[in-house]
Order: structure tokens, then sequence, then C-alpha cells
């Protein structure tokens, strides 16, 4: 199992980097990022620790852990030159927070993540088909949230997904340790979007693709 969208304490997640990725090691996942929520104010702080963390782990665990952000509510015409810096200050995996319907994103955040190069467009909520196939073309995966409110609108993204050839991602956005999702819990989450069974393996493969494009290699 693979998970690209996790938090810790340095941001709202409950857990430090540490207990994160035991929990997850527990349930034999194979890779997992940790992707805080950053913006100007504290990505300078946040990404060399993680950074930092993921190397003492990548030591010692068996999982492989990934450097990551989110960029969280930024006004669209920022997201470009954040990914710069985000990627400029190391951080492996950028997440763009995108157009939930439980929270007052930007309009247009969906589309400035696409076009700013990010790897994954986190929630992105009633994604427009336009959007969609801008994602197929730019190679942005479109994420299937494993989490409560995020995952209202995860059949419009499955449909809108393979209706435009966008490729998906299945992730928990994990805050709490009850977010972590077993694999019988992920197919059912799959299921859940209106996308059949055999979707797990897909998005699964999705994720590996991901990581072999950044320098990593997983089983």
């Amino acid at each position: 199992m693979i998970d690209l969208h996790t938090h810790s304490f340095f941001s709202d997640g409950e857990l430090i980097p540490s207990e994160l990725i035991r929990r997850f090691e527990s349930l034999k996942y194979s890779a997992v990022a940790i992707t805080d929520h950053v913006d100007s104010s504290n990505m300078d702080f946040v990404i060399p620790r993680i950074i930092k963390v993921a190397s003492f782990l990548n030591n010692t665990q068996t999982v492989k852990v990934i450097p990551g952000v989110e960029l969280t509510h930024l006004p669209p015409e920022l997201i470009e030159p954040h990914v710069f810096k985000a990627r400029e200050l190391g951080a492996s995996i950028i997440i763009v927070h995108g157009e939930t319907i439980v929270e007052p994103v930007a309009p247009g955040t969906n589309r400035a993540a696409i076009e700013a190069g990010a790897d994954i467009l986190a929630h992105p909520g009633l994604i427009t088909d336009e959007d969609a196939e801008l994602a197929a073309e730019r190679g942005t995966l479109l994420e299937i949230s494993g989490r409560s409110g995020h995952s209202f609108t995860n059949g419009h993204v499955a449909k809108t997904a393979v209706k435009s050839g966008a490729g998906m991602i299945l992730n928990s956005d994990t805050h709490s340790p009850g977010d972590i999702m077993t694999e019988e819990f992920a197919r059912k989450i799959i299921e859940g979007a209106g996308l059949s069974s055999n979707y797990y393996a897909v998005l699964l493969s999705n994720a590996r693709r991901l990581l072999e494009k950044i320098g990593y290699s997983v089983l």
C-alpha cells in the first residue's frame, strides 16, 4: 500500500513524524509521503525538517518516507511561485489543496495547481471537464480522498477523470491515527466512488509511477 498525502504535527496533524510512519509501517505500507500544509510563512521551516526526519527513518524502517508539502488556500496567482519554491527547498512531492466543497477554497485553484505542475491535486471537488483534461495533458494526478468531507465528491472526481483520461490516486489525507486506511477500507473508498474493484490496482500503479518519476523505487 502507498499513501502520498499525510500530515504530522508540523501542520495540523496529531502525530510526530516517527509515530505517524510507524503506524503506517504496522499496516504493511511500502511508501508514505509526509505533506504538511504550507504557504510562504512556514515552508522554509517545515520542508527541511521533513527532509531530515525522512532521511533518518529511511535508514531504519521498512516504509519509504517521502518529504513533500501541501500548498493550502493560496490565492491562485501565488500557486506557481510556491510550487517552484517548494521544489527548490527540496520537497519531493507537491500537492495543492484543491477546491473541496467543504472549505472556502478560492475559485481557480484547481486550474492554477495543474498549470503550475503540481504532482497531485488533492480533493478537487466539482472539478470541471476542462480542468480534468488539462490534468490528463500535464500529468497531474486527481485525488480520490479517504477523508471525511473531502470524499463527498469522490464520485464526481472519478467520473470526470475517467471521461478525460486523467490519472487518479487514492490517499487518506491522514491527520490522526483513525484516518489511516486499511486495504479493506481503501478498496471500499474506491468502490464508493463508483469505480470497479480493479481500479485499486490502477490507482496503486499510478502512485508507484509518480514515485519512480521523482526518484523513489518501491515494491
